[in-house]
């Protein structure tokens, strides 16, 4: 099993940058080509590449392949159940729930 720790981390080297925050709130809005996306953002093509290959990495958006098109979406399964993980760790170690 891979450390808590670390995956957070690495979620947060993921999200840790304004102009990759901005594309995951853009593609909150459903799966988008990089096209979509550097036209929403405000940012030239091949830096939304370099920025969504970041956020791969950090396993935060997945592509799928339509066509001649590769559409990113946000990989809402991982990040549900890393904080998941997350929440299941601070209620075990006795951190207390909101009103």
């Amino acid at each position: 099993m891979i450390d808590l720790c670390k995956e957070i981390a690495r979620m947060g080297r993921g999200i840790g940058n304004e102009n990759r925050y901005r594309i995951i709130e853009t593609l909150m809005k459903g799966s988008q080509t990089v096209g979509d996306i550097a036209g929403k953002v405000g940012m030239p093509q091949p830096t939304v590449s370099q920025n969504l290959r970041v956020l791969k990495e950090a396993d935060l958006v997945v592509d799928e392949r339509r066509g001649q098109e590769v559409y990113y979406t946000i990989n809402v399964m991982y990040m549900t159940k890393l904080l998941k993980r997350l929440a299941d760790d601070v209620s075990k170690s006795g951190g207390k729930k909101p009103h």
